[in-house]
């Protein structure tokens, strides 16, 4: 869930505050999107006739489409006007809604979610770039935290809600308000976005030169440790409240509500700590998400282990965005837009490997499998991190005026 960066055009743009909000409501209605299943998975599981891990593998198919779109959509969109590109992946969303509304299948639920696969790759890897466009460059860091207010309230409210509106009206209602949202959002784009024509030239050239440098590298390792520990844990997380916790819905929503709260504290928290180390925010982050998936493994049983937890572990994953996007920026700041890429490829390819992995383990071991996934995975990015993520510049600055 990053994106990328351009240049600066020698001209101040002027602001474009409606356009900004236009994006950020995007944000929002594209993570809702993505995240649902989480809330809704035994439901969907039930209805399609499928196992939960089957079902869980509805998260699989968006990441890894969302993992190729992300360096792709750039590139083969780059001679259009961004204003229009921006209008049809914002379709797209509203027809991957609208057909998990009518899904009959598994497979007719995987067509949709792969539409959300393209939307969501394409519309993360262009987001920073068109704000910085909409807005002067002194103004980009608000803009930014305008979009990715969408993040936080989509985080706050679409699991609690989902579950919710599962409950009352059956999981396809909770797809149809996924889809009114997205339907506000194309009006809004259509309404406040200007002509946006094509500046990057984003090639296959750039990004095969950032994988050639150990920096980047490493950061796309992390990346993919520890964000498939979380999602290995997060998407299976409902499987472990119903059937080992043994809680009710309206209990299930009431925690999944203290998780999308815990997330929007744990974002500014992470923003925080990552502006002094990134790498510390990143290992923070993960160490305290491995030790909350371990209390579950031992005591998950316990309906104050697992709501504690749970809501812990909504603040800690806070700290990953803006730990891993400075780190990238860090390791490859002439590159930017292509290292942002990158990125969001390894970000989404990441949530794969967890739903994959998590899936696997709860279908066959049980609802601790994502647990158990999580704390292995977490464990071994937080000490990649330790040992190799990037240290604070000026700590890095006084090594070498001592040396």
């Amino acid at each position: 869930m990053f994106a990328e960066t351009l240049p600066t055009s020698p001209s101040a743009p002027a602001a474009h505050w409606p356009a900004v909000s236009a994006l950020a409501l995007g944000v929002f209605g594209l993570v809702t999107a993505e995240f649902l299943p989480a809330s809704l998975l035994t439901a969907m599981a039930a209805d399609l006739g499928v196992s939960p891990g089957a079902a869980g593998q509805s998260v699989t198919a968006t990441a890894l489409v969302a993992a190729v779109a992300a360096p792709s959509i750039p590139l083969f969109t780059r001679r259009f006007d961004r204003r229009l590109v921006m209008i049809a992946l914002t379709l797209l969303l509203i027809v991957s809604n609208g057909l998990a509304i009518s899904a009959g299948s598994l497979g007719a639920l995987l067509v949709s979610r792969v539409l959300l696969g393209i939307a969501l790759g394409g519309f993360w890897s262009m987001a920073a770039a068109l704000a910085l466009r909409l807005v002067p460059e002194h103004l980009f860091a608000r803009a930014m935290s305008v979009i990715l207010t969408g993040v936080s309230v989509a985080t706050v409210c679409a699991a609690p809600i989902g579950a919710w509106m599962g409950e009352l009206w059956g999981w396809r209602s909770a797809f149809v308000a996924a889809g009114a949202v997205s339907l506000l959002t194309l009006a809004a784009q259509v309404l406040t976005l200007p002509p946006l024509p094509p500046r990057d030239h984003t090639s296959l050239r750039v990004l095969r030169e950032l994988l050639r440098r150990p920096g980047v590298r490493v950061a796309l390792l992390a990346v993919l440790l520890v964000i498939s520990g979380h999602f290995a844990g997060f998407t299976y997380i409902r499987p472990l409240m119903e059937d080992v916790t043994h809680l009710s819905v309206s209990a299930i929503s009431a925690i999944l509500l203290g998780y999308g709260i815990g997330g929007f504290f744990g974002n500014l928290a992470g923003g925080l700590i990552a502006e002094r180390s990134e790498r510390r925010a990143i290992v923070l982050g993960g160490a305290l998400i491995a030790v909350l998936a371990a209390s579950l493994l031992l005591a998950g049983s316990s309906a104050v282990v697992t709501a504690v937890a749970v809501v812990l572990w909504g603040f800690a994953f806070g700290a990953f965005p803006v730990g891993f996007q400075t780190w990238i920026v860090r390791v490859a700041p002439d590159q930017a837009e292509g290292a942002g890429g990158l990125l969001v490829a390894a970000f989404q390819i990441a949530i794969a490997s967890g739903a994959i992995g998590g899936g696997v383990l709860v279908d066959h071991v049980g609802a601790l499998g994502g647990p158990g996934f999580a704390v292995a995975a977490l464990t071994l990015g937080s000490l990649l991190t330790l040992r190799y993520g990037p240290r604070p510049v000026r700590a890095m600055q006084g090594g070498r005026d001592a040396g």
